[in-house]
């Protein structure tokens, strides 16, 4: 027996190719409707400690006191490697570079300074920059030390101490570093700051953002700055404490926290100022 034929009609082959149109273009519009997912971006991740604004600070001093608010951050330029590029250290120099950290370890000045004063027990101390600061040379930073110790307006003027600079391989009383703002917090012991710079025992510790850049709205030029944080911290390894502003439009005394604001007083590097 013969089995039946059967025939598809014309009219059924019609209504399933028309089904099949509209499937087709139902998936294409469905699929210009869903949201486009751009590439992938890598993420940038915040460098350790980096800071969006001033943390709050600590002084080195010996009573560990904490500071109070500061009036701006610093305004050096940061590099796409967060290095900071700061001042000059002279004017035929190029200028300061220095990471928020650096190597952790200091190259000391070479060779041994003049005494400086005329009378009084003598101090002996080192400066060491830390490694990885560009352009600033432990040579230039003794340069700045030694003659701000030894002008005639600073702690040697009333014939109490006597300094004297010594290179390695000796005993200091003292050593003045100069040293990356987290190296800085490290030195000073009193948590995270990396603004100011601090006395800690026998480390009068510099921030070399602040050696190059000065402060916001302290009215002298940085190199004065630079001699008030010299003086102002080996105040501190001398037994001053902190002292406040005496008055409007007066000088303010070296002691005072002139990092901080100088609280309507006037900048001042100097312990002493010579009569007349």
């Amino acid at each position: 027996m013969k089995a039946p034929s059967y025939r598809r009609s014309p009219r059924r082959a019609r209504l399933i190719a028309l089904a099949v149109v509209l499937a087709v273009m139902g998936l294409a519009a469905a699929s210009q409707a869903l949201p486009q997912t751009a590439p992938h971006q890598p993420t940038t991740l915040a460098r350790p400690g980096a800071e969006t604004g001033p943390p709050g600070t600590q002084t080195g001093a010996r009573d560990g006191a904490r500071d109070g608010a500061r009036d701006g951050a610093g305004t050096g330029a940061r590099d796409g490697d967060g290095t900071e590029t700061g001042a000059r250290s002279g004017p035929d120099s190029a200028p300061v570079t220095y990471p928020p950290r650096g190597a952790g370890t200091f190259a000391v000045a070479q060779g041994d300074g003049p005494p400086l004063g005329h009378a009084g027990p003598l101090l002996r101390f080192q400066v060491v920059v830390e490694n990885g600061i560009g352009n600033l040379d432990p040579a230039t930073a003794a340069v700045t030390v030694e003659a701000t110790l030894g002008d005639r307006r600073g702690w040697t003027a009333d014939g109490r101490w006597t300094f004297q600079r010594v290179g390695p391989n000796q005993t200091p009383d003292f050593i003045v570093y100069v040293a990356t703002p987290e190296t800085r917090d490290d030195l000073c012991g009193m948590g995270p700051d990396g603004y100011t710079s601090c006395r800690n025992g026998d480390r009068v510790v510099l921030n070399v953002a602040r050696w190059v850049e000065g402060v916001p709205g302290y009215g002298a030029p940085v190199g004065q700055y630079r001699e008030y944080m010299v003086n102002h911290e080996v105040g501190h390894r001398l037994g001053f404490d902190h002292e406040l502003c005496p008055g409007a439009g007066k000088l303010a005394p070296v002691m005072q926290q002139q990092t901080l604001g100088l609280q309507g007083c006037l900048p001042n590097s100097w312990p002493h100022q010579p009569a007349g």
